[in-house]
């Protein structure tokens, strides 16, 4: 199967935006995309549009808000990928199978979210639908709220990590200084992340606010390219692996602690890429709550069930430690814009690849791994990229 290649991108500042809907926020990645690939709107074939909304707005059709969103695109076929916090990462890998499949030669992704204009109780009813509402909806505290029953669980099994949490939430807003697109560049000790205090309470015992990604509006766009057409750009970015694996939406019926799903969707990735995770110089990760990026360095190998807190405290995933996690800041410091975040977090891992990463650039990179998840570890996606050109 031939398997398309990031020839160009564009990422918005992710925060609480004066763009009045998502229309306005795909307006300002796509025309830089395709400056960045170095082509223009007649030489796209198709358009994958990554949006949650599900109740931010009233305005859905999402796939034709390219076309009012940027000059080109009028008869340029285009979709909308849905697939909660997994959106994003959606939409690229239905660009990839485009490609693949010979229907188009270029495709532009586009991944956006609107979350800002709902108060906040709208704001978490919204962001429940990525749950089991029969059994799940009722949770005190929302989406936070189903993360804190995880965490209660991993600690009850495996003892309170609350430190380890918070080590977790410091390294990323340290990261996050360095990235000019993240939502919340501060620098928050450890100290701060480990005490419950006014301006750091519980929202959902045992997470803190630190340990909780922030609601953000924010756009991404990647230009994904046939590897006969990006011989001739400028710069390409390789796709050695893709998978996609599901698991049980209500976390009655599973492990809530395991992610499964995801320690498969590593698995087959890194077998597919032929690759180790030893071989990787980076990972961006789906760090929606501290709990999350805990429990994901159990799923992608760095350690054993229950052992994921030797990960942080040995610095293995800091900037300066044998495989750095979340150079961006992740979801953490950077923002989680629904729709966007899967494209966003490829944009990153590709700066990286190309040396275009600025002030939070891993030094050498040249092999990374993305994982995406929608809901609680359901739709799972992991990347294995490697730059080419």
């Amino acid at each position: 199967m031939t398997t398309a290649q990031i020839v160009g991108w564009a990422h918005s500042k992710f925060g609480k935006s004066d763009a009045p809907t998502t229309r306005e926020l795909m307006a300002q990645v796509i025309h830089p995309a395709l400056d960045h690939a170095g082509i223009e709107p007649q030489d796209v074939d198709g358009i994958f549009v990554g949006v949650f909304n599900n109740g931010f707005t009233k305005q859905d059709f999402q796939g034709a808000l390219v076309a009012m969103a940027a000059e080109g695109f009028d008869h340029t076929p285009a979709v909308r990928m849905e697939n909660a916090c997994a959106t994003g990462s959606a939409a690229i890998y239905s660009a990839l199978d485009f490609i693949a499949s010979g229907r188009g030669r270029i495709a532009l992704v586009v991944g956006a979210e609107k979350m800002t204009n709902l108060p906040s109780k709208e704001t978490g009813d919204v962001l429940l639908s990525a749950c089991f509402r029969e059994e799940e909806a009722d949770v005190e505290g929302g989406f936070a709220g189903l993360f804190g029953r995880i965490a209660s669980h991993y600690f009850q099994r495996y003892g309170d990590r609350s430190e380890e949490l918070a080590m977790i939430a410091a390294k990323n807003h340290a990261n996050g200084m360095a990235n000019p697109y993240a939502h919340m560049q501060r620098d928050f000790s450890f100290e701060f992340c480990n005490t419950v205090s006014e301006k750091n309470p519980y929202v959902a015992s045992p997470l803190r606010r630190t340990d909780c990604s922030l609601v953000s509006d924010g756009a991404a766009a990647l230009v994904l390219a046939h590897p006969d057409v990006a011989a001739g750009m400028a710069r390409a970015v390789a796709f050695r692996a893709h998978s996609h694996v599901n698991d049980i939406l209500a976390l009655s019926r599973r492990d809530p602690v395991a992610f499964d799903g995801a320690r498969m969707a590593w698995t087959k990735s890194l077998d597919a890429a032929g690759f180790k995770l030893d071989d990787l110089d980076f990972v961006e990760t789906h760090d929606c709550f501290t709990i999350a990026e805990l429990i994901e360095y159990e799923a992608m190998g760095l350690a054993e069930p229950g052992e994921g807190h030797r990960v942080i405290r040995e610095g293995t995933t800091t900037m300066g430690g044998k495989l750095p996690v979340n150079p961006s800041g992740g979801l953490k410091s950077k923002g989680h814009p629904v729709g966007a975040t899967g494209v966003s977090m490829h944009v990153m891992a590709a700066m990286q690849l190309c040396g275009e990463a600025g002030e939070m650039q891993v030094p050498q990179a040249s092999k990374a791994g993305v994982f995406n998840m929608g809901g609680a570890a359901v739709a799972n996606y992991v990347s294995i990229l490697e730059r080419v050109k």
